[in-house]
């Protein structure tokens, strides 16, 4: 079968947790389902209405109908089915292969030190590298170092004895020791203050904290593994971090990249994103083609965190349709710092020329995410209006009037085949 080739191409980079099986639909269950997950294949029948979907099962099986074995949403949604709820889900040669590594380093006990910007999934790498291993039965404890001052930072890292500063009327264990034995994340190091850089490094040296009021230390043992957005060489040349810490947290870097450098994994992730937001019991959309093509070649400056914007909001509009086409997609503004110039986009653009400002109300908000999915529609299409209108789901008559309206606003309109 050609979909489970290119699956097993994807899936076998890494050993799977737990069992998995991909059966046709007409083989019968394994016994052994209730120790792995299951995902049903099957072709899906036109003469009797069938189309490309997921249903559901119990204990983590899957009914999997699709259209087309080599198209993207049927890969991508078979590697979806198969990994559980919180996994890593990937598809792109490079992702790949940092999950590889990190399987690998996940059997020792170093410290590891994963760098990427905000929303890449570096949390998620974090506990796969828990879960697999031996320490994957005892606590995970993740803390961002950028989410509390200082004195908290302090207290909730190392413990506090009671009466150790004001309003602290009981004893506090700390995150170092409720990780004993386990993994402790520290989410956002680059934002930790110098004062506690050299606290935590005598902790990572000695294996032993010293709970703040307290006067013995207390041993340890605790697997770290630190997350950065920040380029961390650079930080430690500026001083604002030090560079004993550094080298003591570096021992193995990995390094998870934008999203929109790994388009393998925009598809897979949209679809597992679907199954994580639809209810159980509920029915699953399908994401068709064309709305995949539209999130792959989207810029993602939020990465996955705003993937799974678009995603959930693709479905409150999608509602029963069954299938998230284009039309559903509307992608997040995207974020600027101050004084920065804003990025090209003749939509937006002529909105604003024609306004003097951005109109926040619901309906033009819905008419500018129209227009850029007509737009990129058309431009797949390599300007092809009747291609366009039947992957849009409306008439090529509909779609010369909305064109004729965009020009009239001042949008550029390009390409005009039939």
């Amino acid at each position: 079968m050609p979909l489970v080739q290119r699956a097993n191409a994807v899936l076998g980079t890494i050993e799977p947790a737990r069992p998995v099986f991909l059966l046709d639909r007409s083989e019968p269950l394994p016994s052994a389902t209730t120790l792995g997950r299951t995902v049903q294949l099957a072709r899906a029948d036109h003469a009797s209405g069938e189309r490309s979907s997921i249903v559901r099962g119990p204990s983590g099986r899957h009914l999997l109908t699709y259209d087309d074995g080599g198209s993207e949403g049927a890969l991508a949604a078979l590697i979806a089915c198969v990994q559980p709820a919180g996994s890593p889900v990937a598809a792109d040669p490079e992702t790949l292969s940092v999950l590889a590594l990190a399987e690998r380093i996940a059997a020792s006990d170093i410290p590891v030190l994963i760098n990427g910007p905000t929303g890449t999934g570096k949390e998620v790498l974090s506990r796969f590298i828990h879960d697999r291993s031996a320490r994957a039965d005892k606590p995970f404890i993740a803390i961002n170092c950028a989410a509390m001052p200082e004195a908290m930072l302090e207290a909730m890292l190392f413990g506090h004895q009671k009466g150790a500063f004001t309003g602290a009327n009981a004893a506090g264990e700390g995150f170092f020791r409720a990780a004993d034995g386990g993994t402790l994340l520290l989410d956002e190091i680059a934002e930790m203050p110098l004062p506690l850089q050299a606290k935590l490094l005598r902790a990572l040296q000695e294996k032993e904290v010293v709970p703040l009021g307290a006067t013995h230390p207390v041993k340890v043992d605790v697997r770290i593994i630190a997350c950065a957005n920040r380029d961390l060489p650079l930080e430690v040349d500026e001083g604002r971090f030090r560079a004993d810490l550094y080298y003591r947290l570096n021992v193995f870097p990995l390094m998870l990249r934008p999203l929109c450098e790994r388009p393998d994994d925009i598809a897979p992730l949209a679809f597992a994103m679907v199954l994580r937001h639809v209810a159980p019991g509920m029915t699953i959309p399908w994401i068709g083609e064309a709305a995949l093509s539209m999130l792959s070649a989207h810029s993602w400056p939020g990465n996955v965190r705003e993937l799974e914007n678009v995603v959930r909001r693709a479905l409150l509009l999608a509602g029963d349709a069954g299938e998230i086409g284009p039309q559903h997609i509307v992608f997040d503004r995207p974020v600027r710092v101050a004084g920065e110039t804003a990025p090209t986009d003749p939509v937006l653009g002529a909105s604003l020329a024609g306004n003097g400002h951005a109109n926040g109300k619901l309906s033009n908000i819905v008419q500018l995410s129209e227009a850029r999915v007509i737009l990129a529609t058309l431009e797949a299409c390599g300007g092809n209006r009747l291609a366009a209108a039947r992957q849009l789901g409306i008439s090529e008559r509909t779609l010369r009037y909305r064109l004729a309206s965009f020009r009239e606003a001042g949008i550029a309109v390009a390409g005009g085949r039939r």
